[in-house]
């Protein structure tokens, strides 16, 4: 058995639920899931990091990480 995901608008959704129950298609819907809270804050720390210039290159965080070992 195959798995398709799709990602419709909700017009679009409401001929693919019908297209599917039409043909005898199981299928499930899944909710968006969101993220908690505490990571979108730390997202949202990390782009202003970013905007601020508190960056480091990937050369550099390789040198820390092995230091720390």
């Amino acid at each position: 058995m195959e798995a398709y995901i799709v990602y419709p608008s909700k017009a679009q959704e409401k001929v693919i639920k019908a297209f599917f129950e039409a043909l005898n298609i199981p299928f499930e819907k899944k909710e968006e899931e969101t993220l908690p809270l505490h990571v979108i804050e730390d997202i949202a720390k990390g782009q202003a990091d970013i905007e601020a210039g508190r960056t480091i290159t990937f050369e550099e965080f390789k040198k820390r990480l092995t230091i720390s070992e």
